[in-house]
């Protein structure tokens, strides 16, 4: 006769089971057009990033703000546990960029730069991370992109390469 399984699969040691995902994950996507050309012109930014709030939702991503200047975008997101960064911003991006060449101003001009910087976003920092991005036409006046970046990778601990790479 076998001796019972003091605790089943899955079972803590006080006999709860852990049946569903728990998980908040906020990042804070950033990426730039191709050669950071200024092809977003100001009218073109609240549709882009509607669209992109769309691309988004049918990722089951949840955009919590959507911003950016004419040369990138800023992405404060929630994602689900079961999509990877790499895949979200690959199909953010293809999909943007299709949908802004199939538009008669764009002409087939169109293309986001290779990389991106994504960076994760903690409970006491929502706000700010919103109020940034609301607030990057009047922030992209005293400071350029490059600065930015510098400033991103610092804050995360990340060291800046002078043909800006972080490593």
């Amino acid at each position: 006769m076998e001796a019972p399984n003091p605790s089943p699969k899955g079972a803590t040691e006080h006999g709860a089971t852990m049946s569903h995902r728990y998980t908040r994950l906020r990042y804070h996507y950033v990426f730039a057009t191709k050669n950071r050309e200024t092809l977003i012109s100001a009218p073109w930014q609240p549709k882009l990033h509607a669209y992109f709030g769309g691309v988004a939702r049918n990722l089951e991503i949840v955009p919590i703000m959507i911003g950016g200047v004419a040369d990138h975008v800023h992405a404060f997101v929630e994602m689900p546990p079961t999509l990877s960064v790499s895949m979200a911003i690959m199909k953010l991006k293809a999909n943007t960029s299709k949908w802004l060449n199939e538009q008669p101003e764009f002409d087939g001009r169109f293309a986001w730069q290779e990389g991106y910087g994504a960076f994760t976003v903690g409970e006491s920092q929502v706000a700010p991370t919103t109020r940034y991005i609301e607030q990057q036409a009047a922030h992209h006046k005293k400071r350029t992109f490059q600065d930015e970046l510098k400033a991103f990778a610092k804050k995360h601990g990340l060291e800046w390469q002078g043909d800006g790479r972080v490593a």
